[in-house]
């Protein structure tokens, strides 16, 4: 059975007064350093007493000193009392100037097309950030599993997040190695997928993507199928690469092997256009200095695309 537990309304009230006394053995110095009336000291130090339940002092016309209790009190209350000085502290340092841990969830895929220069930039104008990046293809949840902020393809952002674009609109495009049309014609229309192993994506969430085209300009989607799924897209340009069979990928990702011959084109009048890739975190109350930093630099090396905006305005 669950206990229940409560925290008791100005525990921490007086501890500071209690301690200034202590240090001094003065109610009128302690009052002295803490910028308050005697009277005030005198009464702080009676309510802490009256809550603990002893005295804590023994006052006479000429001294003040520690009881027993009070030498007790005092061994523990100080070091953690210092300890709460030292977090606050450390918080109001990560507040004043970026620095700190800035975890990003990334998909792979993005990491080297996108992410990898403006990272390195940013390590570099901000040595005092330490940047993680945990690749993955989950959408999780930014706050409970403790990230700044995440990138993902702008149609899969949930509509409330605050974006920064990373990327212009790119398409999505059907690859193959040339050995996969060695035995077999290329297809010309989306309803020749049926005759042809392709290779798919399942989300995050479990299912597996059907292939979506423009069909002048009328939105379809296909289900495909096939001898391999995979949870991202570098693994899927892997097995094209391998003559698996076709692969519907984001045109960026692919542009390497591409361009190197490994994969080319088919179905290319069909491609469809997505808003491309996108930074995104809860909002604009929540943004620490390292984040902030981060979005100004993003914003500054993204060939001025960097817009922060809601993606459904």
């Amino acid at each position: 059975m669950k206990q229940s537990f409560t925290v008791r309304q100005g525990a921490l009230d007086g501890v500071e007064v209690f301690l200034s006394v202590a240090r001094h053995r003065s109610f009128r110095r302690a009052a002295d350093e803490l910028g308050v009336t005697t009277s005030a000291v005198s009464q702080a130090v009676r309510a802490l007493e009256a809550r603990v339940g002893v005295a804590l002092f023994i006052r006479t016309t000429r001294s003040v000193g520690l009881t027993e209790a009070g030498e007790r009190f005092h061994a523990r209350a100080r070091p953690a009392f210092e300890e709460l000085v030292s977090a606050s502290d450390a918080a109001r340092q990560l507040a004043g100037r970026p620095s700190g841990l800035l975890r990003l969830t990334v998909p792979r895929g993005v990491v080297p097309t996108v992410l990898e220069p403006i990272v390195a930039s940013f390590c570099r104008a901000y040595p005092e950030v330490q940047v993680e990046i945990v690749a993955s293809e989950a959408l999780v949840d930014l706050a409970a599993e403790g990230f700044d902020a995440g990138v993902r393809m702008g149609q899969y952002i949930a509509p409330d997040m605050v974006t920064v674009r990373l990327s212009p609109p790119f398409r999505l495009v059907v690859v193959c190695s040339p050995s996969y049309l060695a035995s077999r014609a290329a297809p010309e229309s989306p309803d020749e997928l049926t005759d042809h192993a392709c290779l798919r994506w399942r989300r995050s969430g479990g299912a597996i993507a059907p292939w979506t085209f423009d069909d002048n300009g009328r939105a379809i989607e296909v289900v495909v199928n096939g001898p391999y799924i995979a949870n991202d897209f570098p693994t899927l340009i892997g097995a094209a690469i391998a003559g698996v069979g076709l692969a519907q990928v984001p045109e960026p990702v692919a542009a390497r092997s591409l361009a190197e011959g490994k994969l080319q084109r088919v179905l290319d009048p069909f491609a469809p256009l997505t808003p491309g890739v996108f930074l995104y975190h809860p909002g604009r109350h929540q943004v620490m200095p390292k984040l902030r930093a981060f979005i100004e630099h993003v914003k500054a090396n993204a060939g001025g695309r960097g817009r922060r905006h809601h993606l459904h305005e």
